[in-house]
């Protein structure tokens, strides 16, 4: 595989207040499924545009479900190229470009945290229990404190790349989320909107087995995904 390699100097492997602005929501999407599928399905990776439009629609292990079309996505990909964030890849032979994320040069980040800010970026507001029932596919966690030594870099680092909401009545666990699309103060009146801060915590059972469940159908559309791309070869 041929690769693009582009320097980053000291200056810029830095955080999303350096960039001057933060983050869209569909810039996020696909900076998180891009994440995503290079741990999930590396045979299937760097993506190509179709294969990176279609996961950042697929209704399971998204929140919020979004439907973004090709244009919105390659607009994206140009605005996070220019923030050092992704990489376009063209490889020897191949008649379309793929992409890349760059999270773990930009921002410095080993595999456990780029797993744990790609749950955030791709299913919103989480208990650290609940990031470790989901990330399996992307890292795998010996235990909850493990994930939570994770959230306690990303919120050390400066500026922050996440944040720990504050408890609400009725909750039990803190819940976290990511600072790539506003600041902490923003994060705080999405988060007195969340339908899940009016005492999701008494539901966490469920939803870690929800959690699971969307797991395995994920790793189902995934293999279904590696297997059309295959059969796309002797077409």
């Amino acid at each position: 595989m041929n690769t693009e390699n582009t320097s980053e100097s000291g200056s810029t492997a830095a955080t999303p207040a350096a960039d001057a602005q933060f983050l869209d929501a569909v810039e996020v999407r696909v900076l998180g499924v891009l994440a995503e599928k290079e741990a999930a399905t590396p045979d299937n990776y760097p993506l190509s545009l179709n294969t990176l439009v279609n996961a950042c629609n697929q209704l399971t292990s998204r929140d919020p479900v979004m439907s973004v079309t090709e244009s919105e996505v390659l607009e994206a990909i140009d605005r996070l190229a220019a923030k050092k964030l992704v990489n376009a890849i063209h490889q020897a032979g191949a008649r379309v470009a793929k992409y890349e994320h760059r999270m773990r040069i930009k921002w410095m980040l080993d595999q456990p945290k780029v797993a744990v800010l790609t749950i955030l970026m791709l299913r919103g507001f989480q208990t650290a229990g609940e990031i470790r029932a989901r990330v399996g596919r992307l890292h795998e966690f010996a235990s909850v404190a493990d994930v939570e030594k994770c959230l306690d870099y990303l919120m050390d680092k400066y500026p922050p790349l996440v944040a720990r909401l504050n408890l609400t009545p009725g909750t039990k666990e803190p819940r976290y989320a990511h600072l790539l699309s506003c600041d902490e103060e923003g994060l705080d009146q999405a988060e007195a909107s969340s339908p899940a801060s009016a005492g999701g915590s008494k539901n966490d059972r469920v939803s870690l087995l929800e959690a699971e469940v969307a797991q395995l159908k994920q790793q189902v559309s995934d293999l279904s995904a590696q297997f059309a791309e295959f059969k796309k070869q002797f077409e």
